[in-house]
């Protein structure tokens, strides 16, 4: 049996052709996913390992409000404690924040969050362990920085150029004294390390005299964890500690998570294209073994028995299995390979390191390949084994009986209620527990359409076969007799679109319904021409506030300055804005009183909190600010609950009188001539062309706030590609198979006068109905898919409202109808060439 069946391959290498693409598709993409993220993790870890080699001990000190009011970090007279315990060699004291550099144009080197400064700390010989300087050396002055040399050589600076470096507060030039390479995270990021001296840096990003964090070096021979509790010992309560080797490994714990999030929706598009391979590999398995109905009776008649009739068909799908996966296999390292060339194009640095080839991809990839083949395989063996003999030799094509149809129609439509109701139950449920019910649902849902669509194939298709007819005549007319003569071929054919089009259909519908939400929250409530923020997203300083009141052509400036108030027990959100002008650049609802009370000292409050702690206006209100002082204050106004203020609106003077440093998270503009490239140079100018601001008109806001749901979009619709491709194949694959099968019809087709160009017509439109008919299927359940996650979220986002998506859905069936064309391009090339003498003389 087993020459038997590798004979039979070795026969039908053509028909199993697209079989083997399948599989090796999916395997590839399982494959390359474990080999790229293994070999990422095993750079980044290496990279860690390094960046720690000389650390015995890491502190870091990150202060409460309140204890930073009384030590705000690590003083000099800690960093000097740790520096005499016995054991340690050298202390390197840290401050750091944003710190960015413009290239040539002014345009900001990195990507704002990797944009990183901290101080130069050299120890008595002058030198910094953590930085190796190619060119020039530390700054030892107030004037004075050095970059890293990524920085440099991509803004085109040397030793002794005059630098400009934005921060949290105005722009200053400083003269680049050194160039440095470092294992630092943010320059491993693709970001910039600018290198101050400490007195700036501290003054820059703390406060003079202290640290943020510090690392120790210790002696030769020394123990890292003998001179942990020495240190811990020396260091503030507030402060924590730990060695090299454990922070390096809580590093790459974390890379190790960072990653495996990654992995698991690479991994989750591999499992849809191989799902999707499914359906391709049991429909070339059927049709292959309806072929040969004869010869199994044959091999039946002569004393083969059901088990070596459908192990045989195993061992051919086995054989198949290994091969695919062998070349998918080899593809994916080369996909590998590919996604780290990909990386280093779009300057997403990965640190360099030999490639993983470890045990687990490969086992992973041929036990994959082979498995889903054999399962995929083993329905069509079972049911040839089935055939008694004599059945199979009195007809090339079995059909499968009544009972069986019923009985697979029956648990089709059971789950498939089961599944609807699970995702009725989830809408309604929301949140995590709704996801979870819908995610259950969805694929009990799925894989009960998959069993319905053979049913539904035939009324949905009766349905456009008129159109064919009275546009393509007699060749439309066939075409969809063609479609819905094997309605278990067709139905699985089509499955493999309709699972690729769910998913693409189900994220269009969720991406276009919350871009619209955030374009509508966007336009509803900015009346501002520009909203201002910081590119690294941490807070704006109070000169830049004044240097936009200052600027030329402003109307009205207010910012969205971050604080909180204590009120009845518990601590509410607070903005603190400018009387008179938050009104002119957003759009409050006011529900009752005047927002012209804030300039009174008085408080606005949304609707919702107003309601949640018993707040009218008139009323006055005991609160407490962050700096444990309290106060009495009037409600002035209650308004509409906004996503671009906090609950409560209170005057910025009132705000900073009990703040030390106030954090500034926006500031809107609103200008006299409204919004121009000339208003928007002024601002930049008025803010010293700061590259670290980031001065955004309408547009920008939206695309801010839509762009990265754009952005993971096309990610998707490129990851269900495969999908999509695998389902082409099948599409291919039933034509081919469908054409070999009816040679006999064709021919005499042919010689009662049907002509080639019209015989191509056929198979090509046949291809169509069977690819639109998927298209329809999907397009339907992946925007019920659609409608039921939004609604999980709705409630936490302003304006929602299911948006269907009509120019994508139309361009999905019409993308359908021309996958349906390309795929019969070679069927119907094949069905057109036949002979007919020959084709109707073919058994």
């Amino acid at each position: 049996m087993f020459r038997t069946a590798l004979r039979n391959v070795l026969a039908h290498k053509a028909r199993l052709l697209m079989t083997v693409l399948a599989v090796m598709l999916g395997v590839a993409f399982v494959s390359g996913t474990l080999v790229f993220t293994d070999t990422l993790s095993n750079a980044f870890r290496k990279q860690s390992a390094k960046s720690y080699d000389d650390v015995a001990v890491a502190v870091s000190m990150y202060p409460s409000a309140e204890e930073a009011r009384k030590t705000p970090g690590l003083s000099q007279a800690v960093v000097d404690r740790v520096g005499k315990l016995d054991g340690v060699v050298s202390v390197s004291p840290r401050v750091d924040g944003f710190a960015g550099v413009p290239d040539k144009d002014g345009k900001l080197i990195g990507s704002g969050w990797s944009n990183k400064g901290t101080n130069f700390a050299p120890g008595k010989d002058g030198k910094d362990r953590a930085y190796a300087f190619t060119a020039g050396e530390g700054p030892v002055r107030d004037s004075q920085i050095a970059l890293d040399k990524e920085t440099a050589d991509k803004g085109g600076y040397k030793v002794g150029d005059t630098v400009r470096v934005a921060t949290n507060g105005p722009v200053k030039e400083y003269t680049l004294t050194g160039v440095f390479t470092t294992e630092d995270g943010a320059v491993n990021a693709g970001g910039s390390l600018v290198l101050f001296d400490t007195s700036v840096a501290q003054k820059l990003y703390l406060k003079p005299g202290f640290y943020r964090d510090l690392t120790v070096t210790a002696a030769p021979g020394a123990d890292a964890d003998k001179l942990l509790p020495e240190v811990l010992k020396v260091v503030p309560k507030a402060a924590t500690a730990q060695t090299g080797e454990a922070l390096a490994d809580e590093q790459a714990r974390q890379i190790e998570e960072g990653l495996g999030t990654l992995k698991k929706v690479l991994i989750g598009f591999a499992c849809i294209a191989l799902f999707v391979g499914i359906f391709l590999i049991a429909n070339t398995f059927t049709m292959l073994v309806a072929q040969r109905t004869k010869e199994l009776a044959l091999m039946r008649a002569v004393g083969a028995s059901r088990k070596q009739i459908t192990r045989s068909v195993l061992t051919e799908a086995a054989l198949v299995g290994l091969v695919a996966s062998a070349v998918g296999y080899v593809l994916g390292v080369g996909m590998a390979v590919g996604l780290r060339s990909a990386m280093a194009a779009f300057e997403l640095k990965v640190p360099d390191g030999e490639l993983i080839l470890g045990a687990t991809p490969a086992l992973a990839a041929f036990g994959v390949g082979v498995l889903i083949t054999m399962l995929a395989a083993w329905l069509p063996g079972r049911r040839a084994a089935k055939i008694p003999p004599v059945a199979a030799m009195n007809s090339v094509h079995a059909t499968p009986s009544t009972k069986s149809l019923v009985v697979r129609n029956s648990i089709g439509a059971a789950l498939t209620a089961l599944g609807v109701g699970l995702i009725m139950m989830g809408a309604s449920a929301g949140g995590d527990e709704g996801l979870l019910l819908i995610g259950g649902g969805a694929f009990l849902t799925l894989i009960g359409v998959i069993m319905l669509v053979p049913l539904l194939s035939r009324p949905v298709i009766s349905v456009i076969r008129p159109l064919f007819v009275s546009l393509f005549g007699i060749s439309g007319k066939l075409a969809g007799l063609n479609a819905v003569r094997n309605p278990r071929r067709t139905g699985a054919t089509a499955s493999a679109l309709a699972i690729g089009l769910t998913l693409v259909t189900g994220l269009s519908v969720l991406g276009a319904t919350v871009g619209t939400a955030l374009d509508k929250m966007t336009v509803d409530q900015i009346k501002a021409d520009y909203m201002v923020t910081m590119a690294s997203g941490t807070g704006l300083s109070q000169e830049a506030l004044t240097a936009l009141e200052k600027a030329p052509g402003v109307k009205a400036v207010s910012p969205q300055q971050s604080g909180a108030l204590d009120i009845k027990g518990s601590y509410v959100s607070a903005s603190g804005v400018t009387p008179g002008d938050i009104e002119q650049v957003l759009k409050l609802n006011v529900v009752k009183g005047s927002m012209a009370s804030l300039g009174e000292g008085r408080i606005a409050v949304d609707d919702k909190t107003a309601e949640k702690r018993g707040l009218k206006v008139g009323a006055t209100v005991p609160v407490e600010y962050m700096d444990k002082q309290k106060a009495k204050l009037t409600v002035g106004a209650i308004y509409e609950g906004s996503e671009f203020v906090s609950p409560v609106l209170i005057d910025k003077k009132i705000l900073d009188a009990h703040e030390e440093q106030a954090y500034i998270g926006q500031i809107f503009v609103a200008m006299d001539s409204g919004a121009s490239a000339a208003n928007e140079k002024a601002l930049s100018k008025a803010m010293g062309d700061n590259p670290g601001i980031t001065v955004m008109d309408n547009k920008d806001i939206r695309d801010a706030f839509g762009g990265p749901i754009n952005m993971m979009l096309n990610i998707m619709y490129g990851l269900l590609g495969m999908a999509l491709i695998i389902a082409v194949l099948g599409v291919v694959n039933t034509l081919a198979m469908s054409v070999f099968e009816r040679q006999q019809e064709i021919g005499m087709l042919r010689a009662i006068g049907l002509d080639r160009r019209r015989v191509k017509r056929m198979v090509r439109l046949e291809a169509v109905v069977i690819s639109v008919f998927g298209a329809v299927v999907g397009i339907g359940l992946g925007s019920f898919l659609g409608w039921a996650i939004g609604e999980t979220f709705k409630s936490s986002l302003p304006g929602y409202a299911l948006v269907l998506p009509w120019d994508r859905i139309g361009l999905f069936l019409v993308l359908a109808a021309l996958v349906g064309v390309l795929a019969s391009l070679w069927p119907a090339r094949s069905a057109a060439k036949l002979n007919m003498l020959s084709a109707i003389k073919a058994e």
